[in-house]
């Protein structure tokens, strides 16, 4: 086997979202990787046939495995590298990360679509970022439509734009706060949640016109945790806070999850549930949006689509939390105590959405 062909391949680019959630852990823990470029060749000769999917990143490994979906990726990276660890054991920690990642994942969406999207600038910006990463102007055009267009559907309107940047001034605040005790997340050490964090924040927020003016004039502890996170020091010491424990600034992160997430997360879930109900057979693969619901962010009401992702997203909190003994589970109950996050932890759905040939499937 000559030297390349221990190497991976990532099929991913600069300013994708998820793209930016798993660059991080392949550095963290020292995969040996190529970045490769999401060209109309990629998709056509690579993306698509592995997986049938236009989406990226596509991580290829030297055994010619494809794997997709950054939360499975992430967990496959975890199994075959486990050192240095990036997914906590400890129950408050593990749940806590989980749910900072179903937020970075399913509602940062919201801030990092508008400010690509909402502004002149940006817009001007992302397009010329995706000629730049694709080498074909008409697919590049193509898929920035095709994004813009989406921003309605995610809930990006005149109603809800006001409750989208306070809730981003709110999080940048925390984060600042945060980043002014921690470098990272949990503590010395990154983590998942760090690693799904960097999708909405480095990405699109700091890589976009008018929101990478906003972090640097507003959020400088949060531009270094992006810059510490893109370029990991081999070997650094740390770990995460002691005890199994959630530092204040944490907490009112996951405060703030509460607050603002949790609600979103449960109008999206329960209007899955009604689908599910009414349309869904086991077996059959779902649309990825089922339908249109109702939601509220900070007084403002606006309407989304439903994910059917959503609920396989919650999933990864609820079933770790099924597994907990009584002990552990009584641990998590009282560090997240007043949060908002329990009515999101003592959710029991009546359905459930498993992954096979990397399409999501109703199991139940």
């Amino acid at each position: 086997m000559n030297d390349h062909a221990r190497w991976w391949r990532f099929y991913a680019a600069e300013i994708s979202y998820f793209s930016a959630k798993v660059r991080p852990a392949l550095r963290y823990k020292g995969v040996p990787f190529f970045e490769i470029l999401p060209t109309p060749r990629a998709y056509r000769e690579v993306i698509l046939p592995r997986t049938g999917l236009g989406f990226i990143p596509v991580l290829v490994t030297p055994e010619d495995e494809t794997w997709q979906d950054t939360s499975d990726i992430l967990d496959r990276l975890e199994a075959r590298f486990p050192e240095p660890p990036l997914q906590p054991k400890a129950p408050v920690q593990r749940i806590a990360s989980l749910l900072l990642e179903i937020y970075a994942d399913e509602v940062l969406l919201l801030p990092a679509m508008h400010y690509r999207w909402s502004f002149a600038e940006s817009v001007a910006r992302a397009r010329a970022d995706f000629h730049a990463a694709s080498g074909d102007a008409e697919t590049a055009r193509v898929f920035a439509d095709r994004m813009s267009g989406s921003i309605r559907m995610l809930g990006v309107v005149p109603e809800s734009i006001a409750a989208i940047e306070a809730h981003t001034r709110t999080l940048l605040e925390l984060l600042e706060q945060h980043f002014a005790t921690s470098p990272y997340l949990l503590g010395d050490r990154a983590s998942i949640a760090d690693c799904a964090f960097m999708g909405p924040l480095y990405a699109h927020l700091y890589l976009d016109a008018v929101p990478g003016r906003l972090l640097r004039e507003t959020a400088p502890r949060t531009c270094c945790w992006i810059e510490r996170m893109n370029h990991p020091e081999p070997g650094a010491p740390g770990e995460w806070y002691v005890n199994d424990s959630v530092s204040p600034t944490l907490r009112a992160l996951l405060a703030l999850v509460g607050q603002d997430a949790v609600p979103l997360l449960l109008d999206a879930v329960r209007d899955f549930e009604r689908w599910a109900d009414s349309s869904g057979k086991p077996g059959q693969t779902p649309p990825r949006g089922v339908g249109v619901h109702a939601t509220r962010l900070r007084g403002a009401s606006f309407s989304r689509y439903t994910s059917a992702y959503t609920p396989w997203m919650l999933q990864r909190v609820l079933d770790p939390i099924a597994r907990l003994g009584s002990a552990e589970r009584r641990a998590v109950d009282s560090a997240l105590a007043g949060t908002g996050c329990e009515e999101l932890l003592a959710f029991v759905p009546r359905h459930r959405v498993g992954k096979k040939d990397f399409q999501l499937v109703l199991e139940r």
